[in-house]
């Protein structure tokens, strides 16, 4: 179902680019290896609005799909800031609308200066009037923020139910294809202990790539991690990380291979001709959370966003916003007091009461 809903995105993303300019399509036709149909949907739509735009403000005198490189160069910021009125009190477009709008002509833009190249190997575009132009900027309250981000993060009974997924349930996933299902027997360890660390520390990527075998304390249950502005701290981990890890170094140093001077605890699989182990990298683990979120049925997930869950269940169990900064590293409360609003469900208890007042 997916690939056929993804293929009717795709021949309307066809339909629209057959009525804009050459070197629009060319982008296009570039972006599909790296963005969603829908969004390049999106894109094609903001394009046919821009283009319908620069004829009837008389900037080419023709149809859509003609519209030369050259008129774009002689834009001005001014003709932009046009643009953007006409958007905003012609199509009554808010200012998230126009900034989206606004994102998809500065790639295209961008694209059109800095990567395509003619057969002289020049630049299509010379000037770039859209790296002149700023968004509009939008304030939003920490309980928008809050919201926007409560969809994405994993809530209650799914922190366990996503370990126990990377741990042995995505094997059912994979058990047609003997390749994925290798590799996960090589690593199931290995990644179920970087999943539980994180959902049971709430460390950032970096430090979580940077530890090494003696930063972590078992009978304290903590890791030495050096944080934002080059800061040395301890910070707790849970008894499941702690039980996850232990797991893991039964096992790390005979999968990979190790010498006793390698000291990287979480390593990827020997490579290269001498078969040399490496410390996991942040894209190795960042790429390894998103299959796991993907295969789990929900592809939000991100080594942030797991950083995200583990705050908002302690805030929800503890209700303790300065030692949950202190775990985070945040160097301002206010960045931890977000959680607070993702969690707070006194405040829905109390609204759904007054229904029965």
């Amino acid at each position: 179902m997916a690939d056929e809903s993804s293929q009717h995105l795709y021949e309307r993303i066809d339909e629209k680019t057959a009525r804009l300019p050459w070197y629009v399509r060319e982008y296009v036709d570039k972006k599909m290896r790296v963005m969603s149909p829908r969004s390049l949907l999106n894109y094609c739509h903001d394009y046919l609005i821009f283009f319908d735009w620069m004829i009837a403000e008389g900037f080419h005198q023709g149809d859509r799909t003609s519209v030369p490189l050259e008129s774009l160069e002689k834009l001005t910021p001014q003709s932009i800031e046009n643009f953007l009125s006409y958007l905003q009190f012609r199509l009554q477009n808010d200012k998230f609308t126009m900034n989206r709008k606004l994102s998809s002509l500065k790639s295209l833009f961008n694209y059109l200066q800095n990567i395509a190249e003619t057969s002289e190997l020049k630049p299509y575009l010379t000037r770039n009037v859209m790296a002149k132009i700023s968004f509009n900027k939008i304030k939003e309250d920490q309980e928008t923020v809050a919201q926007k981000m409560a969809g994405k993060i994993l809530w209650h009974d799914e922190y366990e139910a996503f370990r126990q997924f990377v741990a042995s349930d995505y094997r059912e996933t994979v058990k047609d294809n003997r390749k994925l299902l290798n590799f996960h027997a090589q690593n199931a360890e290995r990644d179920t202990a970087i999943i539980s660390l994180i959902l049971g520390s709430g460390l950032r990527l970096s430090e979580v790539v940077g530890l090494d075998l003696h930063d972590v304390d078992f009978q304290k249950r903590m890791v030495r991690v050096v944080r934002k502005g080059n800061k040395e701290q301890y910070v707790f981990f849970s008894e499941q990380a702690g039980l996850d890890l232990e797991d893991y170094l039964n096992v790390r140093a005979k999968k990979y291979r190790l010498p006793a001077s390698n000291q990287a605890l979480f390593v990827a699989a020997p490579m290269g001709p001498k078969g040399t182990t490496r410390r996991l990298s942040a894209r190795a683990i960042e790429n390894l959370v998103k299959k796991y979120a993907v295969a789990f049925g929900k592809p939000s997930l991100s080594v942030h966003k797991l950083r995200h869950s583990f705050a908002t269940r302690y805030q929800a169990e503890n209700n303790d916003i300065p030692k949950l900064r202190r775990q985070l590293g945040h160097s301002s409360i206010q960045t931890t007091m977000i959680y607070t609003h993702l969690s707070n469900d006194e405040l829905k208890r109390a609204v759904d009461h007054m229904d029965h007042a």
